[in-house]
């Protein structure tokens, strides 16, 4: 389709500017995480409470930000997001212990999960191409997870509250271009009642995608959120392993994830993810030397890469129809899952640095035996086959053909 048949480019570009700005602020902590520890003299668990704290808020605040968007409209919501994130940045960098930055990273958490119950949700309503709209949002995403870290090691090695001060400033700048550009998609949207939300986590599929979510989800922010500090890593270096591992899950999104989903259908892309990743919390537990752990963060970026990039169409695919109530059951699943685990982490490293990997194998492998034991559900539910279905007369009996194509859904 012509770039020049879409009305609302401005607003859409507007948008994934914030989305840009909001994942690179989720990433931009990780090279500065031990040089945070050392400066306000915390313990590695306790350090662990800025990402715990700002996926905790995130997580409860996807509700009642979605409730929001159905009273207020798409785009107060999402300037209100965007401006609360830029204020708690930048509040942040003036922050003298612990207790301060991880009660305004939650306060973070909360503009961003304003944000993200709504920035797709506008996206599509304003695009005439939703398969470009969707792309252009991954590719969002995708680099801002490879240049949050970058942006982190240079300017943490200065010091390590210039990140977060730079980071308010670009969301203050993005406010005003969000402020100026968005347009409130023309048809009026429903109000969403709590009720519908949980009434999704009824159907069998959809719950079974969220088991093998949480467990995902959970090692996600346990090599997100703990491997800055098991690499032992000056911040530029740490930087730089953090970008590559950015890197590699962009290129799981933007290169890899979509078209395996082409081949071998979306529920079995994410089993290849989630087999894939497991196989990295192995070596990581095992690793010999910090070359052998940079390898496997890049490889582990990748297959996360490759999760991400069909988790969220399968959501909208099994959820509700309206895809802000699937937006919203699954969040609500997806961060509150990785919410206790990069504290968790913390703790079990004081027993042992490879312990983590460990516990974070064994919640994955849990994640895996439901998958097997259940994709072929999700996979009915989704139009799609899995390999060992023909073995499985309980599957044969659930498929069905899809009622419309949503492997694109958003």
């Amino acid at each position: 389709m012509d770039r020049r048949s879409e009305p609302n480019r401005s607003a859409i570009y507007a948008t994934t500017l914030v989305a840009f700005l909001a994942i690179a602020g989720i990433a931009v902590v990780d090279p500065i995480l031990p040089a945070i520890g050392e400066a306000i003299g915390v313990t590695a668990w306790q350090v662990e409470l800025l990402f715990t704290a700002y996926i905790a808020v995130m997580a409860v605040g996807m509700i009642p930000a979605t409730l929001a968007s159905g009273r207020f409209g798409f785009k107060p919501v999402l300037i209100t997001g965007v401006s609360v994130v830029g204020l708690a940045a930048i509040l942040a960098s003036f922050s003298n212990d612990i207790v301060q930055l991880s009660a305004l990273r939650g306060v973070w958490g909360l503009g961003n999960a304003m944000f993200f119950a709504t920035a797709m949700v506008v996206l599509v309503n304003l695009a005439n191409d939703r398969e470009w709209v969707v792309g252009l949002f991954e590719t969002a995403l995708g680099l801002g997870f490879a240049v949050g870290p970058l942006l982190g090691g240079l300017l943490g090695e200065v010091s390590w509250r210039l990140p977060f001060f730079v980071c308010g400033v670009f969301m203050v700048l993005a406010l005003a271009v969000a402020a100026r550009k968005l347009r409130e998609p023309a048809r009026k949207q429903a109000p969403v009642r709590v009720g519908q939300i949980f009434s999704t986590y009824r159907k069998p599929a959809f719950i079974t995608l969220c088991v093998v979510t949480a467990a995902y989800n959970f090692v996600f922010f346990v090599v997100l959120g703990y491997t800055p500090l098991y690499l032992h890593l000056d911040v530029i270096p740490l930087g730089l392993a953090f970008t590559g591992w950015g890197l590699g899950l962009a290129a799981g999104i933007l290169l890899v994830g979509h078209r395996l989903a082409h081949r071998i259908g979306a529920v079995q892309t994410v089993g290849v993810a989630i087999a894939g990743l497991l196989v990295c919390m192995v070596l990581f537990a095992t690793s010999t030397g910090t070359a052998m752990s940079l390898v496997v963060l890049v490889l582990a970026g990748l297959f996360m890469g490759l999760a991400n990039a069909n988790l969220t169409d399968l959501a909208l695919g099994l959820g509700s129809s309206d895809r802000r109530v699937a937006t919203g059951a699954f969040n609500l699943v997806r961060w509150g899952a990785a919410a206790p685990a990069p504290i968790i982490a913390g703790k079990l490293a004081e027993h042992g640095l490879a312990l983590p990997f460990w516990v974070g194998f064994g919640v994955l492998a849990v994640g895996v035996l439901v998958y097997l034991a259940f994709a072929h559900v999700m996979a009915a539910g989704y139009g799609e086959r899995v390999l060992w279905s023909r073995w499985n007369s309980a599957a044969r009996r659930n498929e069905h053909a899809p009622e419309e194509p949503v492997g694109e859904a958003y």
